[in-house]
């Protein structure tokens, strides 16, 4: 089987550095400006750590003194997560990551759409497709996360109503779009917004441990049969519905 869906680059200059990098399939937009605030990139020889610096057809970008070119295919995987891998890049304490289960195969750098924390799994998209993953990051896409969340202890009527209505924690306010009971200690919960580690910090709110936190569907991407640890590409159907 082939493992990428290909879209030949139509990148117009001149490009926002960001943009540029993201192009390149160094990282996402959001990343990518963390990287070059961090002073780390230079166009045609001179350093640069202001956003939104354009960069002209025929420049040359470095990132750590690495020639950076754009990307001439776009590849778009669903990853059935396990637990216990870290989406990034890196980790400084070794663990796992989520990058070392794509298909040696692809020569591009991939990462990763949003996060799956180190103990959830389930479904995640990589990608080098900075415009892709910008799109589904952005919270006005409005596109919905499924998960299925099992907890140490009994789930209270009060949690699954709080939820729903919005609860605030730490100034923030967590509110899910819609939540079925599916038994005393579990729920299928649906998100929009997708905060960082929401449903976690919601359990924590109340008292509760999820036992298992796993993601069955990102918009209309399921994660089905595909087994944990396995990835597939995205159809041309699926990325143009979730782009």
């Amino acid at each position: 089987m082939n493992l990428k869906a290909e879209i030949r680059n139509s990148a117009v200059f001149p490009l926002r550095l960001q943009v540029y990098l993201a192009h390149a399939g160094i990282a996402s937009r959001r990343a990518s400006e963390e990287i070059i605030q961090a002073g780390r990139v230079t166009i045609n020889g001179f350093s640069v750590s202001v956003l939104g610096t354009k960069v002209q057809e025929g420049d040359i970008v470095h990132l750590d003194g690495k020639k950076i070119l754009l990307e001439k295919h776009f590849h778009y995987l669903a990853l059935n997560k396990p637990p216990g891998f870290l989406c990034s890049s890196h980790d400084p304490q070794g663990r796992p990551l989520a990058l070392e289960l794509l298909p040696k195969t692809i020569i591009e750098r991939l990462y990763n759409v949003g996060r799956l924390d180190y103990l959830s799994s389930g479904l995640i998209f990589f990608t080098n497709d900075g415009n892709f993953a910008a799109k589904l990051s952005h919270p006005s896409s409005r596109i919905e996360k499924e998960y299925l969340v099992e907890s140490t202890g009994a789930i209270p009527d009060v949690v699954v109503e709080e939820f729903l209505s919005g609860v605030t924690i730490e100034g923030v306010q967590y509110k899910a779009l819609h939540i079925v009971r599916l038994g005393r200690k579990s729920l299928r919960i649906v998100l929009i917004e997708g905060k960082n580690r929401e449903i976690r910090k919601v359990f924590s709110y109340f008292h509760l441990h999820p036992s298992l936190l796993r993601r069955i569907r990102i918009g209309a991407v399921v994660v089905g049969d595909l087994p944990e640890g396995q990835c597939r590409p995205l159809s041309a159907g699926e990325i143009a519905v979730l782009a």
